[in-house]
């Protein structure tokens, strides 16, 4: 057994030394603003129009839109040498806020209105937030209070409060997937059902940056919203696929840990770009740099390493290294070491590369990357210099937005704003036209969708789940007052007796076992509870806790589900083919452009489930019955004029073709 003296000394003789020099130190921009006054007095020089970074980093995503059309006047982060490098490439005011805090965001809030910033970008971190959180920041936004603690809030919340208080024409959000592919995908939902409210019409997707030229595999959530109800249309996506090859080929070779001399002024020789990707990167280069590259170092190699490296091709993986040369265990770290492959795509770069640098070897030298060649894969062209340290720039490249997606971002809001078509159909009338709708309806083929009772889903489920049609509001009557455990095992002849008739005895033995656990374990079918205790459950499926769950209206839980039909529902609706491909990721997310955040989030979950379980299913959908047909792509039926009912409740004519 190790102990604790001899792990420490292990680790320094493991451990991955952070590049500490050489040191950048950038000078300003020369249109660079020192004060809010500075800033608000540039804009009337400049012409427009303006954008502000919010979370800017050291600036892709700022980069991108400079190059898009926009003036970056803004840029707001707490991270000192991110903000340096973002001031020596970007007029305009670079500040170092807390945008946890009240005052400051009520400060940038002004500061935009005053400068005439007509767009408002960045990419807020998110935390997961309860479902009284969502209700509370939305009350917040509709009525301009503050909350009652001490201002601070997840900066999210403070993304949204700035565009609450300064009314941009367009918002744009990017971020990681894993903000929207939670279970409950509560705060896309909400942010979405907030700006709407607002006076915003919203779009947002999963994208692979790879579609818009970004050498690299790297998904992002994108969000924008446009003033004024405008729709936001999605640029083109490229034709071809940018190599790790095509975008670092051209960078002279080096070893492991090399310098240039001259510090951070020194460089390494450089002969001429080969591919459009390179030609691309070396524009803007100054005319006495053409045969320079500036910042092409990396990280010093062990000998182990080297060793180890050399060893490796693109598919091999650590578990498949000589046993000599690992210093991990290879049943947990079995991609410990990746070797780029030059002929496709890189791995995603991200800030983690500032730390060892094992997940991208060079394709054919046994080193990891160099930081010019991280810079390139995130598209940064070669004129752009990160502030201090290597390892600092690593970590400022790997938090970055591509300047290339941010360009075609903002290239795509400008000609989304000039075409200014309106929404027809926002979220909010989507839902609230479906929660009337179910609340309304006269028949249902899942009538215990409105039980509110878990343990008559549960029952249903085992029992009735695609029994015929002429049998289910039968079986439905004849079982709707056993709404307890206790009900059902009292019961067991006469429900036995029932099941036979209906074919379904041995589903029925099924429940019996289900109905003594959850006798046992009364507390798992409280509303308050989770759906993993029903998990716990013999013979109760994910499926059909999330439903339970689903369906009761006090449970914690507020999932988006995909299952149950309403990926067909929502695929048609929209013109997509979630139902068939990427069902949990861009699936979920079409479901959520339907249902919302809202009040009426609920009864349109389960308003999608009744429509893909009657009206829209599998076959030749029922069209004319259904409450969304002048608003879908595949409707059969020509555009009609609806009545829909907003979530306020007022009735709200909407012509939605």
């Amino acid at each position: 057994m190790v102990n604790r003296k001899q792990g420490r000394e292990a680790s320094k003789v493991y451990a991955v030394k952070q590049i500490r020099g050489p040191f950048v130190e950038l000078p300003t921009h020369p249109d660079a603003c020192q004060t809010p006054d500075e800033m608000v007095a540039l804009s009337k020089r400049l012409d427009g129009p303006f954008a502000a970074d919010l979370f800017c980093g050291a600036g892709g995503l700022s980069l991108g839109l400079q190059r898009s059309g926009y003036e970056v006047l803004l840029g707001i982060d707490n991270d000192k040498e991110a903000l340096e490098t973002h001031s020596a490439h970007t007029p305009g005011l670079s500040m170092n806020l807390d945008m946890a805090e009240e005052a400051n965001v009520e400060l940038v809030a002004d500061m935009i209105e005053k400068a005439g910033i007509s767009l408002v970008a960045g990419g807020p971190p998110c935390q997961p937030f309860s479902r009284a959180g969502r209700s509370m920041i939305r009350d917040l936004v509709r009525t301009g209070r503050r909350e009652q603690h001490d201002g601070r809030r997840d900066l999210w919340q403070s993304f949204i409060r700035i565009v609450a208080l300064s009314r941009p024409e367009a918002v744009l959000m990017e971020n990681v997937p894993d903000m929207a592919l939670d279970k409950e995908m509560l705060i896309l939902r909400t942010m979405s059902e907030t700006l709407e409210e607002l006076g915003y019409a919203v779009r947002y997707r999963l994208i692979d940056t790879f579609r818009y030229g970004v050498p690299q595999f790297r998904q992002r959530l994108i969000l924008v919203a446009l003033r004024d109800g405008l729709i936001f249309h999605w640029p083109e996506e490229s034709r071809s696929r940018v190599t790790v090859q095509n975008a670092i080929g051209d960078l002279p070779e080096i070893e492991g840990g090399w310098r240039p001399e001259g510090g951070a002024k020194g460089w390494a020789a450089y002969d001429k770009p080969v591919t459009e990707y390179q030609k691309m990167a070396r524009e803007g280069v100054k005319s006495e740099d053409v045969h320079k590259v500036f910042d092409h170092i990396t990280r010093p190699v062990r000998e182990d390493d080297a060793a180890a490296f050399a060893q490796m091709d693109h598919t091999t993986r650590y578990s498949d290294l000589d046993p000599s040369l690992k210093r991990y265990r290879d049943d947990i770290f079995d991609d410990k070491y990746k070797r780029l492959d030059e002929n496709d795509l890189s791995r995603t770069i991200t800030a983690h590369i500032a730390k060892d640098g094992y997940w991208y070897i060079h394709p054919h030298q046994d080193r990891t990357l160099s930081v010019r060649e991280a810079a390139r894969l995130q598209t940064f062209p070669d004129w752009f210099r990160f502030a201090g340290s290597p390892s600092s720039a690593f970590r400022q490249i790997g938090n970055a937005v591509p300047p290339a997606l941010g360009e075609v971002l903002g290239k795509a809001v400008l000609v989304s704003l000039r075409r200014a078509d309106k929404a027809s159909m926002t979220t909010q009338v989507v839902s609230g036209a479906l929660s009337s709708w179910f609340l309304a309806r006269e028949t249902t083929r899942v009538p215990w969708l409105s039980s509110n009772s878990k343990w008559l889903v549960i029952q249903s489920e085992l029992l009735w789940n695609r029994l015929g049609e002429e049998l289910i509001q039968l079986a439905w009557t004849a079982t709707k007052h056993l709404d307890t455990p206790q009900a059902t095992l009292e019961s067991s002849k006469a429900l036995g007796r029932l099941t036979m008739v209906c074919g379904r005895s041995a589903r029925f033995k099924l429940l019996l076992q289900t109905a003594k656990w959850f006798a046992k374990h009364p507390g798992a079918l409280e509303p308050e509870s989770p759906a993993s205790e029903l998990l716990q459950a013999p013979n109760v499926t994910q499926v059909i806790a999330d439903l339970a769950s689903r369906v009761s209206l006090d449970c914690p839980d507020d999932v988006v589900l995909a299952k149950y039909g309403v990926l067909r529902v929502a695929s048609r609706f929209q013109g997509l083919n979630v139902d068939k491909v990427n069902r949990m990721s861009e699936g979920r997310l079409a479901v959520a452009r339907m249902i919302g955040g809202g009040d009426s989030a609920h009864g349109a979950h389960l308003a999608l489930m009744e429509l893909a379980n009657g009206i829209c299913g599998p076959g030749t959908p029922e069209c004319a019955r259904c409450p969304l047909r002048d608003g879908c792509k595949e409707s059969a039926t020509g555009p009609l004029q609806l009545s829909f009912t907003n979530p306020a409740g007022q009735p709200t004519p909407e012509n939605v073709s």
